[in-house]
């Protein structure tokens, strides 16, 4: 098991460092798509000024450049397993002026910070990704003080979220894009009805609570969709990838088709779920 998660996080770290340049050029559309599940996690992770936050598998910022802005006088650390992702976020950072956030790039599983270092610990769409979820939660937990709050966020289930459904399911009818098992990475590996919670108390979290939150994804075209979700769905375009030029044409053309359902007052509207968790550490 060491060896393929060692194998995983080889071809993650390549394919996320690919994909930094899309989650940049989307980046407004992102915030915007993203913020209300951020903002849950800040909520629940009960901030003060000088709290010292760890964001795991922060990407190019988020929810951690948010959370600096709420503790000027405390700190925020952004980990990721890619740099070409932390390196977006470090330049939004500086276009900001926050001075209270710093950049390690590591894996989920070893984190290189010491026991009880972090007031809260923050982890928005990560925990489906991880090789071993297990550990990396264990690792949260022992960078993070006594009385802490861990939030997580993690899709919810396929039929919530067809945003990413419409796409994939497209895909799947065309190609040989199969659903990764249980045990291995994937989007909705996490979806389950208190699989989150499960997890939380195994870890020997305490006052374990699960939270559903929903929001749209918008885009104003077909065509605005198709792009977005080619540049920052990792899935998406390594499914395409694997089609030829007749079967991408079919996927596009069936994908716009399918969209026709989901406008809504001249944009095109689709659900998008997670499930927010959070535990403290007694």
């Amino acid at each position: 098991m060491a060896v393929a998660a060692d194998s995983i996080r080889d071809r993650q770290r390549i394919i996320w460092d690919q994909f930094a340049a899309g989650w940049k050029k989307w980046d407004a559309e992102l915030l915007g798509w993203h913020g209300p599940f951020g903002d849950a996690l800040l909520q629940d992770a009960r901030l003060r000024p000088d709290s010292a936050v760890l964001d795991v598998a922060a990407g190019t910022g988020e929810p951690g450049l948010t959370a600096a802005h709420l503790v000027p006088r405390g700190q925020v650390v952004l980990a990721d397993i890619s740099a070409g992702m932390l390196h977006v976020a470090e330049e939004k950072a500086d276009v900001r002026g926050l001075a209270n956030v710093s950049f390690t790039v590591c894996d989920a599983a070893e984190l290189p910070f010491r026991d009880g270092t972090f007031d809260a610990v923050l982890c928005r769409f990560g925990f489906m990704f991880f090789p071993q979820m297990r550990a990396a939660l264990k690792e949260m937990v022992r960078t993070a003080r006594p009385g802490a709050r861990i939030t997580a966020a993690v899709w919810g289930r396929a039929a919530e979220n067809p945003w990413a459904t419409l796409i994939l399911g497209t895909l799947a009818h065309h190609t040989e894009l199969s659903r990764p098992p249980a045990e291995m990475p994937g989007l909705f590996r996490c979806s389950a009805s208190g699989f989150m919670a499960r997890l939380y108390r195994d870890a020997g979290l305490v006052q374990v609570a699960e939270r559903k939150i929903s929001t749209d994804l918008i885009h104003e075209s077909p065509e605005s969709y198709w792009q977005f979700m080619t540049d920052i769905a990792t899935t998406v375009a390594m499914g395409l990838a694997k089609a030829g030029p007749e079967a991408q044409s079919l996927i596009r053309s069936d994908v716009f088709q399918m969209l026709g359902r989901y406008e809504h007052q001249g944009a095109l509207r689709l659900r998008s779920t997670a499930t927010i968790v959070t535990g403290i550490r007694p």
